[in-house]
């Protein structure tokens, strides 16, 4: 079906009597925007790169071993040969292990530097109370990284939701720009036979002059209207053409000759996933705003409590064992060590305390924006829900209207041609009737509208349809 559709917007039909009886349906046009439209494929890799994200803070936990050497000679004189090999190991908890291998020898060797010949092997532990303890900077890190992949996925659901909603939008627009030109397509026929009709019955001397004048202004009237709604079924047709792409990011034009398909309620519903089940089951809390304004208030908080450790002394400590032997296990002891400890404290703390009271600012704004989405989502969804059931019964009642209008026109018409009415009650009960089915028509636009805005304040789009 895919390879059919796109085969006729290129225009490989074989005939044109094809090309001019095309259809092009609403469950076809929203398949192939999910499936084609360069938006939705954006939104994908917005949640792929939020995921390369996740992976790249993770390497902050990744072991690593360094090697640094240094030689110096001259005049035939060895003056330095240092190398230091390191294994380190960063932890969750900000503790940093290590493992080293230390050898140096030259005749103008730093004292400090001097280790036995076959080498020095040391292992320890290294913290620093400044970047955390509970709540490191790699901790956090990962956690804000996990947490932005929670959030972009939302937001892409949000972002593929939104161009579902342009595009649906955009077809029922298409239609009922297609509808209203048929109606007035039909009436100009209507329009035209009976103004031929008057006309050569005024030259008979049947009818007075005056009614085929008034006949001829119905009649260019209704050219009148029919080319305005050409006009309007141009530019949704046209409308259309920004959401119809093929793969390989090529976008496509719509054939001359194609129609919309007929829509009903039901294949709303069934496209766009609008299930009582999915409406029964629904949570707040599950939907795609919240969840992405609630993946942004803990990254709000994690940094909060990142800027609270700078209210703590610059603390950092570091204590090693030391051996000869490469067996450590067996040949560790704590008199042999390599320890150190650095302290600054700040006076006033003034940049530590305005950086937490901002932070801490942008946690209560981020609740604020949290608790007015959550008001504003239900909101939206009762009043969705209330305007598809006022729509519905509006367009029966409006399509009751319709069928007694045109009774009453067809009756009136019946009348004149037997010559007990007047020309202009029959074209007033047509105005009437045209009036009735533009309303009937967009009544269900508007029907139709309500669902795809449900749709929207819902964001549960299924691209797997």
């Amino acid at each position: 079906m895919r390879s059919l559709f796109v085969c006729i917007l290129l225009g490989m039909a074989t005939t044109g009597a094809l090309a001019q009886s095309s259809i092009l349906s609403f469950e076809e046009y929203m398949a192939q925007v999910k499936a084609f439209h360069p938006v939705v494929k954006q939104a994908q890799l917005q949640l792929e790169m939020s995921e390369a994200a996740l992976l790249e803070s993770r390497g902050g936990f990744d072991p690593k071993i360094e090697v640094d050497f240094e030689s110096k000679e001259f005049k035939n004189t060895e003056y330095y040969n240092n190398l230091n090999s390191s294994f380190k190991i960063p932890t969750w908890y900000g503790i940093e292990l290590k493992a080293s291998w230390e050898q140096n020898s030259g005749q103008f060797l730093n004292p400090q530097k001097t280790v036995p010949e076959d080498g020095l092997y040391s292992a320890g532990v290294q913290l620093s109370l400044k970047e955390g303890f509970l709540l490191t900077k790699r901790m956090a890190a990962v956690k804000k990284a996990t947490l932005f992949v929670q959030q972009t996925q939302a937001e892409r659901d949000l972002l593929v939701t939104e161009i579902l909603y342009e595009a649906a939008t955009a077809y029922i627009e298409w239609l009922k720009a297609y509808k209203e030109r048929s109606v007035y397509q039909n009436i100009l026929s209507n329009a035209e036979t009976r103004f031929r009709g008057v006309q050569k019955q005024s030259e008979l001397g049947a009818l007075a002059a005056i009614d085929s004048t008034e006949a001829k202004i119905a009649f260019q009237n209704r050219q009148l209207s029919l080319e305005a709604a050409q006009l309007n079924y141009v530019k949704t047709s046209l409308e259309i053409a920004n959401y119809l792409w093929v793969a390989d990011n090529i976008p496509v034009e719509l054939q001359e000759g194609m129609v919309p398909g007929e829509v009903s309620p039901s294949a709303i519903d069934d496209v766009l996933s609008l299930v009582e089940t999915l409406l029964s089951s629904f949570s707040a809390e599950n939907h795609p705003k919240i969840l992405s304004a609630a993946r942004k208030l803990d990254q709000l908080q994690l940094d909060a409590r990142l800027k609270a450790n700078l209210l703590l002394p610059d603390v950092t400590a570091y204590y090693n064992f030391l051996t000869t032997e490469p067996t450590l296990a067996n040949s560790l002891n704590t008199d042999n060590l390599k320890a150190g400890l650095q302290l600054s404290v700040p006076l006033f703390l003034r940049k530590e305390r305005g950086a937490l009271k901002l932070a801490r600012t942008k946690v209560r704004d981020g609740e604020y924006a949290l608790a007015n989405t959550r008001v504003q989502l239900q909101n939206k969804l009762n009043a969705r829900l209330s305007a598809i059931t006022s729509y519905e019964t509006q367009f029966q009642l409006i399509n009751d209207i319709v069928q007694n209008t045109q009774t009453l026109w067809r009756a009136e018409s019946r009348k004149f041609e037997l010559g007990e009415s007047s020309l202009f009650l029959v074209i007033s009960r047509e105005n009437n009737y045209i009036e009735a089915r533009l309303k009937e028509i967009d009544v269900e636009n508007k029907w139709f509208q309500a669902k795809i805005e449900l749709f929207k304040t819902l964001a549960q789009p299924n691209l797997t349809q």
